[in-house]
């Protein structure tokens, strides 16, 4: 008797499950909307050469500034990009540094992405990468609960120096 209750009821969940699934409807794919961009300024690199994952890079960030729907400051000199690059040709990029918005807020940037040349005959795109933000909770928190892509790429500083443009999108 047991057993026959168990099978009848096993059966009604998955009947019902079936049916909530039948009818819940597809998530809509995520898009993108411009969230910010930076104007990162670099030091010199240091390259400490060969190690057993590949030749490794360290470029100092020492500031720059940013600015988007709601949100401006400064880039906080200190902060590092860690790079490494493969034996494909591609650069694995980990940047670690601070922002440091007008009303004073600081806020951790972690943004990591693989920088590969373009093959023959293709035109330069920018990379994209995976940033991750800790902002404290308040007015910027919304950055801890969104997912990210940002593009990077070559720019120059206001004052000639060597910069990277990295505009963020989050998905909405």
């Amino acid at each position: 008797m047991r057993k026959a209750v168990f099978t009848v009821m096993a059966g009604l969940l998955a009947a019902q499950a079936q049916l909530l699934q039948a009818q819940a409807p597809e998530a809509p794919a995520p898009r993108l909307e411009f969230a910010f961009e930076e104007i990162v300024l670099l030091g010199e690199a240091m390259a400490p050469g060969e190690t057993p994952y590949g030749r490794r890079n360290i470029i100092p960030i020492t500031g720059g500034t940013f600015e988007g729907p709601g949100i401006k400051g400064t880039i906080v000199p200190g902060g590092w990009d860690w790079q490494l690059v493969r034996a494909d040709g591609c650069i694995d990029v980990k940047a670690d540094y601070m922002l440091r918005t007008d009303d004073g807020v600081i806020i951790n940037v972690v943004n990591t992405g693989a920088l590969c040349p373009p093959k023959a005959g293709e035109a330069p795109v920018p990379a994209r990468t995976s940033p991750r933000f800790e902002a404290p909770l308040g007015k910027y928190a919304w950055l801890n609960r969104t997912a990210f892509i940002g593009t990077l790429e070559r720019a120059t500083g206001p004052k000639g120096e060597p910069a990277v443009r990295i505009r963020f999108y989050k998905a909405i």
